[in-house]
């Protein structure tokens, strides 16, 4: 992965994880932990796609996701400035 987009996906994650309640910052379910980021570069910016998985907390069973449908999409300049948010979290 080249640089900017390693800053597009660290500027998406930070703008997704600063978004949810303080309270939720202990449940693995809403950290970076539980996070799978996908980054795709077109015209010069970076569309980063976030979803959920809680598998990775190590307490639910491979594949289950208790929102299937969750995810998050931001377009993020190559300087790594979020640009926009298309959130889909039904």
């Amino acid at each position: 992965m080249d640089g900017p987009a390693v800053l597009a996906a660290h500027a998406a994650l930070q703008r997704l994880l600063a978004g949810f309640p303080k309270e939720y910052a202990k449940d693995c379910s809403y950290t970076a932990k539980a996070m799978e980021v996908s980054v795709a570069q077109h015209g010069g910016m970076y569309f980063v796609e976030i979803k959920r998985n809680v598998a990775k907390c190590g307490w639910a069973a491979p594949g289950f996701n208790p929102s299937a449908h969750w995810y998050e999409l931001y377009a993020v300049s190559a300087d790594g400035k979020v640009l926009a948010r298309y959130p889909y979290h039904p």
